[in-house]
């Protein structure tokens, strides 16, 4: 039998069977029916690793602290995976059942009525997290969670950053993060759903390698949206400062109507009233002229 790859801060092995995720920092394992997130170790991480690790876990507590405060908002966000507590080394969040957004994408196409539930749930939550003075950092496929209703909730916050409370957010920029870069991958989060191909929005491909600055990619870097269902709204989380904040965002996928959900029947309908009105517009013409005619012939007579 295999080794497990992953061990707690005690050295021991953890089971395959309690690992529901892993990343680049930490490791989320099933105890007790919650999600545990602890440092991630290695059978043969070194200690300087591990503390790296559990430093990141630890700026993530203040994250989450700071989601659920009271005092920066409204108290917990609905949309974000719920914060159950925490111990010196460990976060304790509600496990959710169905998994990630981008594994269950690679099974399943989700209606366009889903599909528009999500990204409304998505805006709505990233309007939230801004007024709570937090910047997401990392938005993408893998970092949703999907409850039992099939609802998203945000998690992995290790990359999010904690701004003053007094922040402007329209004006802040933590070493090249913005709302504008939340946004930005918003919008390649919705184009994945949509088309079921991945979509990175990448803040480093035209960096130096030396500059860990986040920049805004170049329009070439990322794929047309011409034609695309909400392809508009897509173009413009990619245009820098399309939407000033969540805000508008969120209001332009609230309005924007479920009967436009199949481009191609608009057309064609906007077609067919236009021909129509045409022809409407031609038989009252043509009987016009018949009228006109009729009344010169008996004026002459």
């Amino acid at each position: 039998m295999a080794s497990s790859l992953f061990t707690d801060l005690d050295g021991q092995s953890i089971p395959d069977s309690e690992i529901l995720g892993y990343g680049r920092s930490g490791v989320v394992i099933l105890r007790d029916e919650l999600a545990v997130k602890t440092p991630l170790r290695h059978p043969w991480s070194s200690e300087d690793e591990v503390q790296v690790n559990l430093e990141v876990l630890q700026r993530e507590q203040e994250v989450y602290r700071r989601l659920n405060s009271p005092g920066s908002g409204n108290g917990q966000i609905d949309g974000v995976v719920p914060c159950i507590g925490f111990s010196t080394k460990a976060i304790l969040l509600a496990p959710l059942e169905n998994g990630d957004l981008h594994a269950y994408l690679e099974k399943n196409k989700p209606s366009q009525a889903l599909q528009m539930s999500w990204f409304r749930q998505m805006a709505r939550t990233l309007e939230q997290v801004h007024d709570k003075r937090v910047l997401v950092a990392d938005i993408a496929t893998r970092n949703y969670l999907l409850d039992s209703d099939l609802s998203v909730k945000l998690c992995d916050l290790t990359e999010a950053s904690v701004l003053p409370l007094d922040t402007l957010m329209e004006a802040a920029d933590d070493n090249g993060f913005s709302i504008q870069t939340d946004i930005g991958q918003l919008g390649a989060v919705m184009y994945e759903v949509v088309t079921g191909s991945k979509c990175e929005f990448d803040l480093f491909k035209d960096n130096a390698p030396e500059d860990g600055r986040a920049t805004w990619p170049q329009r070439t870097s990322l794929p047309s949206t011409n034609g695309l269902w909400i392809g508009q709204i897509i173009e413009k989380c990619w245009t820098q400062g399309g939407f000033q904040n969540a805000h508008p965002l969120h209001q332009a996928l609230s309005s924007f109507g479920m009967e436009s959900t199949s481009p191609s029947l608009f057309d064609r309908s906007l077609r067919c009233l236009t021909e129509r009105r045409s022809l409407s517009i031609l038989a009252i013409v043509l009987t016009a002229a018949t009228v006109l005619v009729t009344w010169t012939r008996d004026r002459r007579h």
